[in-house]
């Protein structure tokens, strides 16, 4: 039996979903988590639970959606997705993404503190996203005592150095395609213990 941790089946038409949850059950893919990187996909991915028994959600908000700070009704909005659904089992998609595109880092800082605080108030875990921001997401993780309840590194690309810092911390490593095209991080997941990915 695996499970999916982080997929984002709510940007697909209803009758593409079917034919991907055949092809997961297919290879005994028993659970699929479908992830919310905004308020409205957080709530599709919730309604999507409700059609379907293999699925799961994660609520929140993707640093990339990120326009303004994360303001009281969106988190008191988010707060009752996760309380009022027993189906929601983590606060995905959340992060940093430090790229020169990317939203302003002190709307994403506030935004990722926010919702680990979120994650704490509901004792669900995270999955949080880093890019180009490795050290700031690990410290802020580590500021906010995240690992209380701990979750998962997601689509991680790092460095043997960051994958164990995440490790100490009580995350798992949680990869994706990235390990079929770069060497440099399959001889990472080499190091790693294999309960810990």
């Amino acid at each position: 039996m695996y499970v999916d941790c982080h997929t984002h089946l709510d940007t697909y038409e209803s009758e593409d979903i079917l034919g991907v949850i055949e092809r997961a059950l297919v290879a005994d893919v028993s659970v699929v988590v479908c992830a919310g990187t905004t308020l409205k996909s957080s709530k599709r991915c919730v309604e999507l639970t409700q059609i379907h028994q293999i699925l799961l959600a994660g609520v929140g908000i993707h640093p990339m959606n990120l326009g303004e700070l994360l303001e009281e009704d969106t988190y008191h909005e988010l707060k009752t997705l996760a309380q009022d659904n027993s189906r929601v089992v983590c606060i995905s998609e959340i992060g940093l993404d430090f790229l020169p595109t990317s939203p302003p880092k002190e709307v994403q800082i506030q935004a990722f503190r926010r919702q680990i605080h979120l994650a704490l108030e509901v004792d669900l875990p995270i999955v949080f996203h880093s890019r180009e921001s490795h050290p700031e997401t690990l410290q802020i993780l580590k500021n906010e005592g995240a690992n209380r309840v701990g979750g998962a590194f997601h689509y991680f690309e790092g460095d043997e150095t960051i994958a164990f810092q995440a490790l100490e911390q009580g995350f798992f490593i949680s990869l994706a395609k990235p390990l079929l095209r770069l060497p440099a991080l399959q001889e990472v997941v080499k190091k790693l213990p294999l309960e810990f990915i």
